[in-house]
């Protein structure tokens, strides 16, 4: 995990480039929808996957039990449609609505995959198994430390690329992120009394859209 604020810099700096190709082909709307499928694309749909199945579990009124179950559910109910439909409608009006800033995408998409380290270390898991359990084992004191410094390290890369790409817009559009990711991981661990692999990838793509949405702002 140490390596998720490199990746999400990487998958967003390339967003960012596909954007402004995008938009030296065609016009803002169609380059705004295809940036929106360039990143689906790159994430292979794992972040909107976990974002449909919180969008069941945490949205839903039901049970803490249920709410698990229902976001184990390889199927997806009304609130995951609507949830995913809402978020993609934003992300593609904000792209269409603005210039390409590579730099500023690749920012929010690292300080997006830093919440995600951050959130394993802050909350617990809510499951007593599950991939995410296994993917982390356990972590010894070097292994934590490592972890930590790369949140640290991911959220300072976030900060300068932003600040490079759009300075104090691009500073304001971070922290309306952060406040976002921090909002919904205090939701689930309300819900759910922690975080699940679901909810990672829901912190993930709500937050890089109300960075989004503040960066594309009057």
């Amino acid at each position: 995990m140490s390596w998720f604020p490199i990746v999400g810099a990487l998958i967003g700096l390339c967003v960012g480039g596909a954007w402004w190709l995008a938009a030296r082909v065609w016009a803002p709307l169609i380059a705004g929808a295809a940036v929106v499928a360039a990143d689906l694309v790159l994430t292979g749909l794992l972040h909107f996957d976990g974002l449909a199945d919180a969008g069941d579990g945490l949205i839903a009124p039901l049970t803490r039990e249920r709410r698990l179950a229902a976001m184990a559910d390889p199927s997806i109910g009304a609130f995951g449609v609507l949830t995913v439909g809402a978020v993609l409608l934003l992300r593609f009006s904000a792209f269409a609505s603005m210039r390409p800033t590579p730099l500023v995408i690749g920012g929010l998409w690292c300080a997006s995959r830093t919440a995600m380290v951050a959130i394993t270390e802050l909350l617990d898991y809510a499951r007593p198994e599950g991939l995410v359990r296994s993917f982390l084992g356990t972590r010894s004191a070097l292994q934590r430390a490592l972890v930590r410094g790369s949140v640290v390290g991911g959220l300072a890369l976030a900060a300068g690329l932003v600040m490079i790409g759009k300075g104090a817009r691009g500073l304001i559009a971070l922290g309306a992120e952060l406040v976002a990711i921090t909002l919904v991981a205090l939701f689930s661990r309300r819900r759910l009394g922690g975080y699940t692999g679901d909810v990672l990838g829901a912190v993930a793509v709500i937050g890089e859209t109300i960075g989004l949405l503040a960066l594309a702002g009057r």
